[in-house]
């Protein structure tokens, strides 16, 4: 009789979360590419679009309205894509819904940036300057507080962030993927909170106020109304999300035996740190620029109505280009001193190269832009979410239930709508008023909805970055997908829906204030 052979070592230390996270990966690396997946979801809301429409699905509901400011009552019926106007929608709008899908301008605009500060070596540079710096055990809190707060920047940390983790942790010989992990959930994850205000808390306050005034016509709240609950919010998950990465994704993932690496050893010579003074000048001049055409009463960048600078100005909606201007002009002088880019052709040839690199990208967003411009034009979207509400609204449950409830079902729509302005135009004028005749201040609410609109940002492939990640994954293990992603922030999205929203529920019954 032959023998019988004990399971490995490596297989009997897996836990049980680490097999059932390597099932799901291996399952969704399974399923087809991308591109063919929302191809699918195309075909799929088309054909659920006429059946919707032919049944007669529609809703009423109180909803907020941009162009008069005010809450009005609003009626939304499916509309199925399968008439003539669904399918002249189709056919006319493919190019007009690329065009307007601000993730590809977004990409596209910092890459001319990245891409020169990438070549020169800069990046690199930095990130071995971070591990030189930063006490090793202190370098996954960084990074995750950090990405928490790139909010501030709207995009720029999916784009900076996120691979200068996963960079930075191979540099130091932990695995890529762990690194490109945590930064994912701290970008996407941990969103909708800062220690600082950011231009999104001015629209979701006004719309806010909008809803509640539905109750009471002096109802206010300001800026700063959810300000303390977000600080201790980003202080309990880049605990929480450093601990995740510690704790479960790098044990998981093991000792990473790729063949990339990050060039360069954990030092720098002489040349380097000339090279980084250099990009240190040229940072302080393209800030005065910038300051220039921000700070003077009158500046262009200003509001021209208000003259503000945060909230509604050009400066903000123009951000990205300054974050680019940034990268490109550091990069450039990173190059010339350290030698590494020494003419204007070279700098173009970067350019090139990284906008180049996003080819496949650029394919998917193109049918992403699309699925999402027939899911919205179908009308589910609201649907569902009205409908949700609704149901929610009816159960008469206790309040900090019915609270949990509400982040509940804003982690089921966020999988389908993942813009949080456009969510918080749904839901604002249906749960501000309902929870406010419950006793619940229209601040809680809104802190709530900050709640759930961010975890599940890291596992949807609606995301418009989702895919980015996926790209980024691929270059440290060929043989990654989006099982691979969604194996690997899993973990995290578990983690921050419970904790977050025990510290949620646990604030309101404390009592304690939520902001200024």
């Amino acid at each position: 009789m032959s023998a019988i052979h004990p399971p490995p070592a490596a297989l009997e230390a897996k836990t049980v979360m680490q097999r059932l996270l390597d099932t799901v990966e291996r399952i969704g690396n399974r399923v087809p590419h991308p591109v063919m997946i929302f191809v699918y979801l195309i075909i799929f809301v088309v054909v659920l679009s006429a059946l919707l429409a032919a049944f007669g699905a529609r809703v009423t509901y109180q909803a907020y309205n941009p162009a008069t400011g005010d809450i009005e009552p609003a009626t939304t019926a499916a509309r199925s894509l399968l008439t003539i106007d669904g399918i002249r929608f189709m056919f006319t709008g493919v190019v007009p819904n690329f065009m307007g899908f601000n993730a590809v301008g977004v990409i596209i605009v910092a890459m001319v940036g990245v891409g020169v500060a990438e070549e020169s070596g800069l990046v690199k540079a930095l990130i071995r300057k971070l591990v030189i710096v930063a006490p090793p055990r202190a370098l996954t809190y960084i990074l995750v507080f950090v990405g928490i707060v790139s909010s501030i920047a709207a995009d720029a940390g999916y784009l900076v962030l996120i691979p200068l983790a996963a960079a930075a942790f191979l540099s130091v010989g932990r695995h890529p993927l762990a690194g490109l992990a945590m930064g994912f959930a701290a970008v996407a994850s941990a969103f909708m909170v800062n220690v600082l205000i950011v231009p999104v808390d001015g629209i979701l306050t006004e719309i806010t106020n909008d809803a509640a005034r539905l109750v009471s016509p002096t109802a206010s709240i300001d800026l700063a109304a959810n300000l303390w609950f977000s600080i201790a919010s980003v202080a309990m998950l880049t605990v929480l999300i450093a601990l995740i990465t510690e704790r479960v994704i790098e044990p998981r993932l093991g000792a990473y035996t790729g063949d990339y690496t990050v060039p360069g050893e954990n030092v720098l010579s002489d040349d380097e740190y000339k090279a980084l003074r250099a990009a240190g000048l040229g940072l302080f001049g393209v800030l005065a620029f910038i300051g220039l055409l921000v700070l003077p009463p009158g500046a262009p960048l200003r509001n021209p109505d208000t003259g503000a600078i945060i909230g509604a100005s050009p400066f903000m909606g123009s951000l990205i280009v300054s974050i680019a201007l940034i990268f490109l002009v550091c990069g450039i002088a990173y190059g010339r001193a350290a030698g590494t880019m020494r003419s204007a052709a070279e700098a173009i040839a970067a350019i090139q190269k990284s906008i180049g690199a996003l080819a496949g990208l650029i394919l998917l967003l193109l049918v992403i832009s699309q699925f999402i411009a027939i899911f919205n034009y179908s009308n589910m979207a609201t649907l569902a979410a009205v409908s949700l509400a609704e149901f929610l609204g009816g159960l008469n449950l206790p309040t900090v239930v019915l609270l949990i409830g509400f982040v509940i079902a804003v982690f089921g729509i966020d999988l389908i709508i993942t813009a949080a302005i456009a969510k918080w135009a749904i839901f604002a004028p249906v749960f501000v008023p309902l929870l406010m005749q419950l006793g619940v201040e229209p601040e809680t609410v809104l802190a709530a909805y900050r709640v759930g609109d961010s975890p599940m940002n890291s596992i949807t492939p609606l995301n418009a970055y989702f895919a980015m990640i996926v790209t980024f994954a691929i270059k440290y293990q060929k043989d990654a997908g989006v099982g691979t992603v969604i194996a690997l922030m899993l973990p995290y999205v578990i983690a921050i829906s419970l904790v977050w929203t025990m510290l949620l529920a646990a604030w309101y019954l404390l009592g304690l204030p939520w902001g200024l």
